[in-house]
């Protein structure tokens, strides 16, 4: 599927994949210089595995938004490009925690102290551009969501319930995957059983949030529900966790990463409550006349186009649009 010709869809890609670019360069740099300097550390037993799990969630962490970028901008979903911002400015706070990390090790701190400053920098000016270009883009898809839904004002609410939920899920993927990996490779003092679970739980989470937007597509109640008790679960598992990397007879096991892990594991947290929260909306808003809407593929850009002309009354000048409250 093609993405919208628009000047403003255009420019948040390009400043999507601009940014990505430079901060993958600059990583990729501050990766490599730390692998041939890794003998100078003076704890390089530890930081050869912490190091380079933070620098490796943080380009996956670039690579992630482009996709969602793509995926935004073809369905003109104005509510994960909101997200995105969100994440962006995320993906800031996380470039701090990274300087904070690597001031540890003075050696690679000596070394690469002009580009670890340079990235929230970056990033930080980046953020403030796509939050621009995204307001513009939300007045330019809010006409196509009026035509795709029509001027009922509860079925569009329903829908926007719907666009909240679905984007959820993709974020709730990456912080959940950024715990998990911090936690199975960093942390020390785990027994086989708590090894294998956490891997285990990888793929679970993957099909889990396959089946809960399955479920809300296809508006089958009864797994829904299913889902929301395991949105419960999740919930319980982190809270857990967050707490137990605190307990004083546990926190050496923590402490390596504890300020990463306690970032992911409340922004986790955080979007676990708002998904159960909206999972239970769209449940309601079930039998209610929103699944044709959903289940009906968008037009392309030229189709609707070509409706827009085709309906219009001479005269009238362009149709009113309802924005999305």
């Amino acid at each position: 599927m093609y993405l919208p010709n628009s000047k403003w869809t255009w420019l948040f890609v390009m400043t999507a994949v601009i940014q990505a670019a430079v901060i993958l360069g600059l990583e990729a740099y501050v990766f490599a210089d730390f692998q041939l300097h890794l003998h100078s550390f003076s704890d390089s037993a530890s930081s050869s595995k912490t190091i380079p799990t933070f620098l490796s969630l943080y380009i996956f962490g670039f690579v992630y938004e482009l996709i969602l970028v793509y995926d935004a901008l073809r369905l003109k979903n104005t509510i994960q490009i909101i997200g995105l911002c969100f994440c962006n400015i995320g993906l800031l706070i996380y470039g701090g925690l990274q300087i904070e990390q690597a001031t540890q090790e003075e050696n690679l701190w000596r070394q690469t102290k002009g580009i670890m400053i340079a990235i929230p920098c970056i990033i930080a000016f980046s953020s403030t551009f796509l939050i621009f270009v995204a307001w513009k883009l939300y007045d330019e898809f809010a006409w196509t969501i009026y035509k795709h839904i029509s001027a009922d004002l509860r079925m569009k609410r329903r829908y926007l319930t719907y666009q909240i939920y679905i984007a959820l899920l993709k974020f709730d993927f990456f912080f959940f995957l950024g715990f998990t990996v911090q936690f199975v490779v960093i942390v020390t003092g785990k027994t086989d059983v708590e090894f294998a679970l956490t891997l285990a739980a990888i793929p679970v989470t993957i099909l889990i949030l396959f089946f809960a937007a399955y479920f809300t597509r296809r508006e089958n109640t009864l797994g829904m529900c299913a889902v929301i008790l395991l949105y419960f679960g999740g919930l319980a598992y982190f809270l857990f966790k967050l707490v137990r990397m605190y307990q004083p007879s546990r926190a050496p096991e923590y402490i390596a990463a504890r300020r990463s892990l306690t970032f992911f594991a409340v922004i986790t947290i955080l979007l676990i409550l708002a998904t159960i929260a909206n999972a239970i909306a769209c449940t309601i808003n079930f039998h209610k006349g929103l699944k044709p809407h959903v289940m009906r593929p968008r037009k392309s850009t030229d189709d609707e186009k070509a409706t827009e002309l085709g309906t219009r009354v001479p005269g009238e000048g362009v149709p009113s649009r309802m924005m999305i409250d």
